[in-house]
């Protein structure tokens, strides 16, 4: 019964959809190094090459803990945050990847390649995502109509991909290497091209993987949602 409930649970943190709520579950922050660590071994990677060969996972574990010294009280948070700001610093000169604390990313962010990679500290961004190298999500757009791209879960953005304003990106979406998405993309929709356009409806599912995927039963209610175009 009680894991019943969990399971019900994680499916709510998991829905988004085509609508502009995203909902994320925030746990604890070695819980979701642990989370990007797995995405990494998912794919294949031993824990040597993982540890050592992955920026991403680099970027990944300053975002966190400069997320988590957000949330210190004031005068831990005081210490904390130049020595973060220095790390974060470090981190881009490393990487290629820049992630502001400010930012929200669900657990299981996965970046597979050398950046650069730039998010906006208002971007939102949902559990088990992919980012390809030179992405770039960005606030964009100006009064009531300015803002900053939120990503649903499962997505996967291609390389040197460009997704700017206050614009939706659907679950299990795929955003096509070289796009300019300035519009938001339904569930499972695949945009290509500049301006970014919608090719078909298949999804994300061939390209994101991650632990439990197949008996993630948002990921499953999705698969069974797929229209072929």
């Amino acid at each position: 019964m009680r894991s019943a409930a969990k399971e019900k649970a994680r499916a709510a943190w998991f829905q988004v959809g085509d609508a502009a709520r995203l909902q994320l579950h925030h746990t604890p922050w070695w819980r979701h190094l642990y989370r990007d660590f797995r995405r990494y071994r998912a794919t294949g990677k031993s824990v040597a090459r993982t540890l050592l060969m992955s920026q991403g996972l680099w970027a990944s574990c300053v975002y966190r803990l400069a997320r988590a010294a957000t949330r210190l009280p004031r005068p831990l948070r005081a210490i904390a945050a130049p020595v973060f700001a220095l790390a974060q610093k470090l981190a881009e000169i490393l990487t290629g990847i820049s992630i502001p604390p400010r930012c929200e990313i669900g657990e299981g962010l996965y970046i597979g390649h050398f950046g650069p990679v730039i998010i906006d500290e208002k971007v939102r961004i949902g559990h088990n995502c992919n980012l390809g190298q030179s992405v770039t999500l960005a606030e964009f757009g100006s009064g009531e109509a300015r803002g900053a791209p939120t990503i649903g879960n499962r997505v996967f953005i291609g390389a040197h991909a460009l997704i700017v304003g206050k614009i939706v990106v659907g679950d299990d979406a795929v955003i096509c290497a070289g796009s300019v998405v300035t519009k938001s993309v339904p569930a499972r929709g695949v945009v290509l091209g500049n301006p970014a356009r919608m090719v078909s409806h298949e999804g994300s599912f061939d390209y994101v993987v991650y632990d439990g995927m197949h008996a993630d039963t948002a990921r499953s209610a999705s698969i069974s949602s797929t229209v072929i175009a």
